[in-house]
C-alpha cells in the first residue's frame, strides 16, 4: 500500500466520523428508539457476516481476526439492545408504590 492510498483511507475514515457524527447529533431524541432497532438489526447482520469469515478462514492471523469480529460483533448487538430496553423504559408511566393504592380517577365508589 502506497503512502497516497493510505492517506486517502484515512481521509476516507475521518470525513465519515465527522458526517456520521453530525447526522446523529442532529436526531431529535423521540426517534432514537426506532433508529436503534435499524441499527441492531444492521448490527445483527454484521454479526452473520463475520461468523461466515470466521467459518471460512484459513491461517491462524484470519482465524484471530474473524473472532475478534464476531467478539465485537456480538457487544454491539448486545449493547444495542441494552440502549434500547433502557430507552424504551424512559417512555413508560410512572408506576405506583406500594401502598400507594390506586390513582384517584380509577377508584369505583360504593354507594349505600
Amino acid at each position: 500500500m502506497s503512502g497516497g492510498d493510505l492517506l486517502t483511507l484515512i481521509t476516507v475514515f475521518a470525513l465519515a466520523v465527522f458526517v456520521g457524527f453530525e447526522v446523529i447529533s442532529k436526531v431529535p431524541s423521540i426517534l432514537h428508539t426506532p433508529l436503534m432497532s435499524g441499527t441492531n438489526a444492521i448490527h445483527g447482520v454484521v454479526l452473520v457476516g463475520s461468523m461466515i469469515v470466521l467459518g471460512q478462514a484459513h491461517g491462524t492471523l484470519q482465524i484471530t481476526l474473524g473472532f475478534v469480529a464476531v467478539v465485537l460483533a456480538t457487544l454491539n448487538v448486545v449493547g444495542g439492545f441494552v440502549v434500547t430496553d433502557r430507552m424504551l423504559e424512559m417512555f413508560k408511566g410512572r408506576q405506583p408504590r406500594p401502598g400507594e393504592g390506586t390513582p384517584a380517577s380509577t377508584r369505583t365508589e360504593e354507594h349505600p
